[in-house]
């Protein structure tokens, strides 16, 4: 199975993600989580990836892409995928049904998780706070949400002309959003 888990940044895509690798032994393909590597490894790459991050704004759809289809054969293998943070455009969107048809394999469900914006601003706040993570700087976090919400806005019709777009109240607590995508995985498997 290969899944979406859509929402904004501090959504809780990350948590819901990390519960769904443990229970059904999936491969978390983070975008986020790839391209903090990126960083890390002090690579070219990486410093271009920073400069981005650190503004504010999103990579662009060529590094993301050869991000996801370079992690592609891991998930085969694990049998199915979670892409969290990704596909935040429709072109990336359309990349990623051409990877996976030429493999065989489609999206299965996309799960969006809804929150408002104060929410996501409190909870962005508190996790600088405690992992000092630079792009959850509030004031980059405020053009991180501007960029979301103008670029992945295409995508819910997208995935809601396919049938695979499920809403999930993203404001509940950890474990009511985890039976909520329980509840939704259970229709599609």
């Amino acid at each position: 199975m290969n899944l979406i888990l859509f929402g904004p940044p501090a959504a809780g895509k990350g948590t819901q993600a990390k519960r769904l690798v443990e229970q059904r032994g999936m491969v978390q393909l983070s975008t986020g989580d790839m391209l903090r590597a990126a960083i890390a490894s002090g690579s070219e790459l990486g410093q271009k990836v920073k400069g981005v991050l650190d503004r504010g704004e999103l990579v662009t759809d060529e590094i993301v892409i050869a991000l996801i289809e370079d992690r592609l054969p891991e998930a085969e293998a694990a049998g199915g995928a979670i892409f969290d943070g990704f596909p935040r455009t429709v072109p990336q969107a359309q990349a990623l049904d051409a990877m996976l048809a030429r493999r065989g394999q489609k999206i299965d469900s996309v799960l969006r998780l809804k929150v408002d914006e104060p929410a996501l601003i409190e909870r962005i706040s508190k996790r600088f706070a405690e992992q000092g993570r630079p792009d959850d700087n509030p004031e980059v976090f405020v053009t991180r949400l501007a960029a979301y919400n103008a670029q992945t806005a295409p995508l819910l019709p997208y995935y809601r002309e396919q049938g695979k777009l499920t809403e999930l109240d993203g404001m509940a607590s950890v474990e009511t959003v985890a039976g909520s995508i329980d509840a939704a995985l259970s229709v599609v498997a």
